[in-house]
């Protein structure tokens, strides 16, 4: 299972960095968007996974890696590249736009590394400590998702942009990528969430003792 999910995280990441993004309008804000959301609520919980209890899970070294600290690492990062003002550097140079998707997928691995992989010991409260950061960072996905939806006016570039071949103007190109946010991110991390605390609590209960006789 670890395997096939290493190679189905590569596969995902390869998809949109060698065929999504060389191939379509990159002044497109939900095409950005489609290409984010891939990398760290697609490919980087996939990569985890094949990664988590292996000598490449760099997070069972690092101690201060924690699920909390790593949410806190992808908000910044996050929140940082869009920044209307830093949003459109990655579209003047090739070296920003690929240095912009390395620390997508890098803040998306620590956090979700920090979460199912690790040293074996405190693996319990890590995945209890994993709930509240996969919660967190739903919450803020959900909020950026809403404010770039919901924003009277395009923050992103005008006139007109292609969308996988639709047309689009700036104003609607940003409710879509912020649509693409609400339904993917903030899905994937509430879902994450969720499965970690069911683990746990499920960790917890006693096995029934067999009955004598």
């Amino acid at each position: 299972m670890r395997k096939a999910a290493l190679i189905s995280g590569l596969v995902v990441v390869f998809a949109l960095w060698a065929v999504l993004l060389p191939l379509v309008d990159r002044s497109s804000f939900s095409v950005h968007m489609i290409a984010h959301m891939g990398v760290v609520a697609g490919a980087a919980p996939l990569i985890a996974i094949g990664l988590s209890g292996t000598r490449f899970d760099f997070s069972a070294n690092q101690r201060w890696l924690t699920p909390l600290t790593a949410s806190l690492i992808e908000l910044f990062a996050v929140w940082m590249w869009h920044v209307p003002a830093l949003r459109a550097l990655p579209e003047t140079s090739p070296f920003l736009a690929a240095l912009e998707q390395v620390v997508f997928l890098a803040a998306g691995l620590a956090l979700w590394l920090s979460c199912l992989g690790g040293a074996a010991t405190g693996r319990e409260e890590r995945r209890l400590a994993g709930t509240f950061g996969l919660l967190f960072t739903s919450m803020h996905m959900t909020l950026l998702g809403a404010l770039l939806a919901l924003s009277p006016r395009a923050l992103y570039g005008e006139g007109e942009v292609s969308c996988l071949g639709v047309t689009l103007s700036a104003a609607a190109d940003q409710q879509a990528g912020g649509v693409v946010m609400l339904l993917v991110g903030a899905v994937v991390y509430l879902v994450g969430g969720v499965a970690l605390l069911a683990r746990t609590l499920n960790d917890r209960v006693p096995e029934p003792s067999g009955r004598n006789g």
